[in-house]
């Protein structure tokens, strides 16, 4: 069973491959507020949906003193493909075994069209500039999620 993250607790560290094959870690961003949030699969409807809203509010979420990061499980090559087709403004990176996933809580049992599976959970988490989390976000909805976002954090 995976736990739920809760707000004050200290944000998992990771270190992963961004869409240029760089890695990016959270505690190069210490210090800083960072949006941390997962998606399933680059290129789908839903997450291109959402991946647009980030990129076109990305102004307002910069001008608060928050870095975006998107992680799913694809490869590096498919997030650049993604990133250069959707002209988004932030780094996407690659958790494939899902590890990082699992240590937010975001990757867990999913139903689509009556059946069940594991997958990654949409899901937003904000950690302020001592590394704790501000918001912890599960099940979001692609749509209409970031100016739910910019609501909570006061934006």
């Amino acid at each position: 069973m995976i736990m739920a993250l809760e707000v004050s607790q200290p944000a998992p560290q990771f270190t992963l491959k961004n869409q240029d094959g760089k890695d990016v870690s959270l505690a190069e961003h210490a210090g800083s507020k960072v949006i941390v949030y997962f998606y399933p699969a680059a290129s789908t409807p839903g997450c291109t949906t959402q991946a647009c809203d980030f990129r076109d509010n990305i102004n307002s979420l910069k001008s608060a003193g928050y870095t975006v990061l998107g992680i799913s499980p694809d490869a590096p090559a498919k997030l650049l493909k993604f990133k250069e087709k959707e002209q988004l403004n932030f780094d996407l990176l690659s958790d494939p075994d899902n590890a990082v996933q699992q240590a937010y809580g975001a990757y867990g049992e999913k139903s689509m069209y009556g059946k069940t599976y594991l997958g990654t959970i949409r899901s937003t988490f904000a950690v302020d500039e001592s590394g704790k989390l501000t918001h912890a976000l599960y099940n979001v909805k692609a749509k209409g999620h970031i100016d739910m976002l910019r609501k909570q954090l006061g934006i």
